[in-house]
């Protein structure tokens, strides 16, 4: 028997039945014929190269793995995606980031039977994903990390390792007046020498739990900085529209809020716990609602502190560019009630802790031509 046909069969018992029964027997044909492990490794990388072209990245495939199946079938994608790429097209810089951040290595093969379990499980996952918005855009020119974002980088990474709230949340502000200044002096630039980019795209991960009040914290972090967000509920996801600036800006303060908001939640909670009042997940759903809203408030405020007369134009002119890419991208979209947002105790607390950052003003940067050092 040829190993095609070996693979042919077990694809058939187990990636194509209506039903798990023949999982083992497809399992059990490719533990026995060890020469079909080539062909076998070749077909999951055509089914990779599948999920590119309906729409998928290499973070989103991983992100729907982890949390369909486990960690060992991302190990699997992994070896998977880097076999796949020595034959893929060239991509941008976010993709190659993407592919940097999967695991390394392989697996460890417990036995043969266990191993091709697996890659049938990651393969019928792959088999079956949906279609996206397609986000590729022509691979630009690598860019530096300005002196502006490694500041940025740095006063979040305090925000998150600081025991303060209040000391968080001001860094937080300050990170995000650093975000305004260098989104404004993008513009400015691309104003006076315009270049040929477009607004782009990224998918940002909304996991569960609680993943409505996260998807309104990203929505508002991304209003705040020039771009939209379209939440995906059921893949667990929001695309994220605007200039490559802004997209920067949008991720790193999405994750370091995030972090910062679950540590003040799981503060607040004790604290309420502590005084015998018991607290459900309606509390916690309250509070990151709370907390997102009293933050894009606050995001949006120091973010028009660096906005001018003369700057207007420069920023309609975007929001225009942005907004055509989001319909473009998405022609339909609703728009879903939050739900779970019932506990005032909950709503109060996230307030407060949003409350405690004081955002402040700069000087307009009207007239600015580049990030300052």
């Amino acid at each position: 028997m040829s190993t095609s046909s070996t693979v042919d069969r077990a694809f058939r018992a187990a990636l194509y039945a209506p039903s798990d029964d023949a999982l083992d027997t497809g399992a059990s044909l490719l533990a026995a014929d060890p020469a079909a492990d080539a062909e076998l490794s070749r077909r999951g990388q055509e089914f990779v190269a599948t999920a590119w072209q309906r729409g998928w990245q290499p973070a989103d495939v991983a992100r729907i793995v982890r949390r369909e199946l486990d960690e060992v079938h991302v190990r699997l994608l992994a070896a998977l995606v880097r076999a796949q790429a020595a034959d893929d097209r060239p991509r941008g810089p976010r993709w190659c980031a993407q592919l940097d951040g999967l695991p390394p290595g392989e697996p460890p093969r417990a036995d043969r039977f266990s191993y091709a379990t697996a890659v049938l499980e990651l393969y019928r996952l792959l088999l079956r994903l949906p279609a996206l918005e397609p986000l590729d855009e022509p691979a630009p020119a690598p860019r530096t990390e300005s002196r502006m974002l490694t500041r940025i980088r740095a006063l979040l990474a305090k925000a998150e390792a600081t025991g303060y709230p209040e000391e968080a949340e001001a860094l937080s502000s300050k990170a995000q007046e650093l975000m305004a200044r260098h989104s404004v002096d993008e513009a400015l630039l691309a104003a006076r020498a315009p270049s040929p980019d477009a607004p782009g795209a990224c998918r940002i991960g909304v996991e569960p739990p609680y993943e409505q009040a996260k998807a309104v914290l990203l929505d508002a972090v991304a209003t705040a900085n020039r771009c939209r967000a379209v939440w995906n509920e059921a893949l667990a996801f929001s695309t994220v529209v605007g200039f490559e600036a802004d997209l920067e800006a949008v991720e790193l303060l999405y994750a370091s809020l995030l972090v910062q908001a679950t540590t003040a939640m799981t503060r607040a909670e004790a604290a309420q716990r502590a005084g015998g009042r018991k607290r459900t997940k309606t509390f916690r759903q309250s509070f990151l609602a709370a907390y997102a809203h009293r933050v894009g408030a606050r995001l949006e405020a120091a973010a028009e502190t660096q906005v001018t007369a003369d700057l207007l134009p420069v920023l309609a002119s975007r929001e225009v560019a942005v907004t055509d890419r989001v319909d473009h991208l998405f022609p339909e979209t609703t728009t879903t009630r939050l739900r779970g947002v019932s506990d005032t105790a909950g709503w109060t607390e996230g307030a407060r802790a949003a409350d405690r950052a004081q955002v402040k003003s700069r000087p307009p940067l009207g007239g600015r031509a580049a990030s300052p050092a």
